[in-house]
């Protein structure tokens, strides 16, 4: 134990000390990327610089040239107006070239110039100002004269030409400085770059030499040791494995004894030709046999019935393998009683040449007497179901039948009666007697009117084309609408859903019908003046609710069976239908002289959300 402390404890230092120095490693590489990077942007914001002086020196050689070239335009040009041009042209041109000379000197923010610090340069610019100032002062005593002819143009001009060949090799000579330095910069950074790339190379070589080499080295010992454990771990494991058979085999051993001493209330021993050894008392009480009686082979004893008792001794003639046979055998005593046994068939005595058996059985009569009970229970139950199923089914096709009758009655005793008499009157109209007549057009229109009313009444019972096109919000908000219209009652709407939602289109069909069928309800029982149609939404459970201020009903009607009569009642049975159909819930709740409240809930499925 102290060796494997001591060897664990030698191995947690030689890794502490490998991380540290890879973590060194590590930081000195970084450390060396950072400052390249540093180098390397220090160099371009130079360079950016650099770019900008160089750019600016010679575009100071082509002012120089224009000026010199803008001045002799102005002596060969007769026109006043061309003149003035070139004039402007010159004095511009002065204003950048001046600017640019001081700002190469000395800086300038506005031309992005930083200050030069060179004394090279300097020397060079020094030698430059007065070819520059000269220029300068003859370009400017031209734009003051502005006289071609006289002959102090000609002076001041001869005086351009004079400076302008000088000016152009020393401002040569300023640029080839700046290049020079530029170059020198790059060189310098190169250098620096060599020498951080070398220095990178030589740590990740220290890296591969007092790292990854001793790293490598313990990994292959330790994977040297594994593979040695795992031999071990092999060995031990095919001799735990050896133990384990041998535990199975005495614990399958003790399972059978424990078998027989468990179940020992009834058991009986035979021979391989059939004969009985040993029989219990309960077994012999059980069976109504007494021991005079054992001379008989065990299928006969255990059963008075032919056929059972050729398939009894079928049964143990043939178990004589090495496993454990279980049945459930039905029985018939000598007094004529059917008793059916678990019987389980042990071979013993497996290694002797005269094989017998071992017989326990436990009485499962009461068990299987309540098996076949709940199995008819069950029949009754399905039967009672199927039978509730086809009446509902029933009571649904005599509701159809009763609806398609409402409507053929409303549209031949409203719509076809008022078609007659649209056209009576229309035949009888006699255009002579105008009096007559514009009373009947007035008696038309009132009937046409009417017509229109119950033609929209008649259609407006039927799917509304806003619930497939629109939804059920605004297929419920344009059936209170229509309602109030139609029987002047107070019947509103009240959305509390932010947004228009769509829902399976069963869904739909069924709320929308489950609420109109509340609202008509509302109108015909309960004599309600005020309606109110209100929907929301929350934790994804769609709620219709339509509340009344009618009479009131009597909520115990609503547990008892639906009649299809006169007296009513198809219409709450149709909304639970309905509402059951999609998995949904209805709550009706209602008092006596206070009104009704109906409530529809709806669990929104995943595929709809």
């Amino acid at each position: 134990m102290q060796d494997s402390n001591q060897h664990d404890s030698l191995d947690t230092s030689t890794f502490l000390r490998v991380r540290k120095w890879y973590l060194l490693a590590l930081a000195a590489i970084a450390i060396t990327i950072i400052i390249a990077n540093l180098l390397i942007q220090s160099h371009l914001n130079s360079q950016l610089s650099d770019s900008r002086v160089i750019n600016v020196a010679g575009f100071q050689r082509a002012f120089s040239q224009k000026l010199v070239k803008e001045i002799l335009l102005l002596d060969e040009t007769p026109s006043f107006e061309k003149k003035q041009l070139i004039l402007s042209e010159i004095e511009k041109t002065l204003v950048v070239w001046k600017a640019s000379h001081l700002g190469l000197q000395s800086g300038s923010d506005e031309l992005n110039l930083p200050e030069e610090k060179d004394p090279e340069i300097l020397s060079l610019f020094t030698t430059l100002d007065p070819h520059h100032q000269a220029m300068v002062v003859a370009a400017e005593k031209i734009l003051s004269e502005q006289d071609t002819s006289s002959i102090n143009f000609i002076h001041q001009k001869d005086i351009l030409l004079k400076n302008e060949r000088e000016f152009l090799r020393l401002m040569n000579d300023i640029v080839n400085k700046y290049d020079l330095r530029s170059n020198a910069k790059l060189q310098n950074l190169k250098q620096k770059e060599y020498w951080l790339l070398g220095l990178s190379l030589l740590i990740l070589l220290l890296e591969i030499l007092f790292i990854f080499k001793p790293l490598s080295v313990q990994i292959r010992k330790t994977i040297s040791n594994l593979m040695q454990s795992e031999s071990k771990s092999v060995t031990k494991s095919k001799k735990i494995e050896t133990l384990l058979i041998e535990k199975e085999k005495s614990l399958k051993e003790l399972q059978e004894l424990n078998f027989v001493i468990d179940n020992a209330a009834l058991f009986a021993s035979a021979r391989a030709d059939g004969s009985i050894v040993f029989i219990s008392k309960k077994f012999l009480n059980l069976l109504g046999v007494e021991r005079e009686q054992l001379n008989k082979p065990l299928s006969e004893l255990l059963t008075t019935d032919e056929g059972q008792q050729r398939y009894l001794k079928e049964v143990l003639k043939n178990n004589r393998k090495n496993n454990i046979r279980n049945e459930e055998i039905e029985i018939t005593t000598p007094s004529e009683d059917n008793i059916w046994l678990d019987i389980s068939i042990i071979p013993m005595h497996q290694a002797s040449k005269q094989q017998s058996i071992l017989i326990l059985c436990s009485d499962i009569t009461e068990r299987k007497q309540n098996q076949l009970k709940l199995e008819q229970l069950t029949q009754q139950s399905f039967e009672e179901r199927m039978y509730q199923k086809k009446l509902q089914a029933s009571q649904i096709v005599e509701g159809q039948e009763e609806e398609r009758k409402r409507i053929a009655k409303d549209i031949h005793d409203g719509i076809g009666q008022m078609l007659t008499a649209l056209r009576f009157n229309i035949e009888s109209i006699d255009i002579s007697n105008k009096e007559k007549t514009v009373e009947k057009i007035a008696y038309l229109k009132d009937l046409t009117a009417d017509l229109i009313k119950g033609v929209r009444t008649a259609t407006f019972n039927l799917t509304p084309p806003e619930l497939s096109d629109h939804g059920i919000f605004p297929a419920l908000q344009k059936m209170t609408l229509e309602l109030a219209k139609l029987t002047g009652k107070t019947i509103l709407f009240e959305n509390k859903i932010e947004e228009n939602m769509r829902f399976d289109s069963l869904a739909e069909t069924n709320i929308y019908r489950v609420t109109q069928e509340a609202v008509n309800n509302a109108i015909k029982y309960a004599q309600s003046n005020y309606i109110l149609v209100s929907i929301k939404y929350s934790n994804d459970i769609l709620s219709v609710i339509v509340d009344d201020d009618g009479k009131g009903f009597n909520t115990s009607i609503l547990s008892e069976v639906p009649k299809n009569n006169s007296e009513g009642g198809m219409g709450l049975f149709f909304m639970k239908e309905r509402i059951s159909y999609i998995n949904g819930r209805l709550f009706i709740n209602s008092i006596l002289g206070q009104g009704t409240k109906v409530t529809i809930n709806y669990k929104i499925q995943e595929k709809e959300a």
